[in-house]
């Protein structure tokens, strides 16, 4: 999903192997927008091709980055998420009554969010702050993304060790139908939201406020 040189990225994956790959999906996970996708299927083409590295060490450190990276961007968005809603959130149309819905749905659809926001470019850069900002609990929070980075690292470290350059044939036109998909389900719930917006917020603050 990211437009990156291939070259430029096989280099880094030659020079770095396991650390570059652990400290570019760390970094996208964590909210910093670097292609950890694409460095995970490059690195895993590279271990079934010139077997310059371990796919099983490949899938770990892939698992392993996304979860710790993931974790990161929750607790930053739950730690300073707050006070920058405060001072920002009425400015940009956010006031607390749309904040306590945004809770309110991470409390309901938060762990799905997570979950399969790995797999879509953009929200999986994005998921953890979300999360974090709206107050996802931390348990439900780990299970998921645990889940996430889990199934996606074999996904497409296998997908990639097994067949190799077919395999940016298939992740890229996939990953451009998530986010397409995606973006149509946000205009979706953004109409049906508009249609019945005093509704959901009354819902929201009345259970939210009964939680606290």
């Amino acid at each position: 999903m990211h437009v990156v040189d291939a070259s430029l990225v096989e280099h880094v994956i030659e020079s770095y192997g396991y650390y570059a790959l652990a400290i570019v999906v760390a970094g996208e996970s964590a909210g910093v927008p670097l292609p950890g996708e694409t460095m995970l299927v490059s690195a895993s083409i590279y271990a079934g091709t010139k077997h310059g590295l371990d796919i099983r060490l490949v899938i770990l450190v892939a698992a392993a980055a996304a979860i710790a990276g993931d974790n990161l961007g929750f607790w930053v968005g739950r730690r300073y998420g707050e006070a920058v809603l405060r001072r920002l959130g009425p400015r940009i149309g956010l006031d607390e009554r749309r904040q306590l819905l945004g809770q309110y749905l991470f409390k309901r659809y938060g762990g799905v969010i997570v979950f399969f926001g790995r797999y879509v470019a953009l929200l999986r850069t994005f998921a953890a702050l979300l999360a974090g900002i709206n107050r996802l609990p931390p348990l439900t929070f780990f299970c998921w993304n645990a889940a996430g980075g889990v199934t996606w690292a074999t996904l497409f470290g296998l997908g990639g060790y097994l067949a190799g350059k077919g395999i940016e044939r298939v992740a890229g036109p996939v990953g451009y139908v998530a986010l397409a998909l995606a973006l149509v389900g946000a205009v979706l719930v953004w109409r049906f939201y508009k249609r019945h917006e005093e509704q959901l917020l009354d819902s929201a603050e009345r259970e939210m406020r009964a939680a606290s």
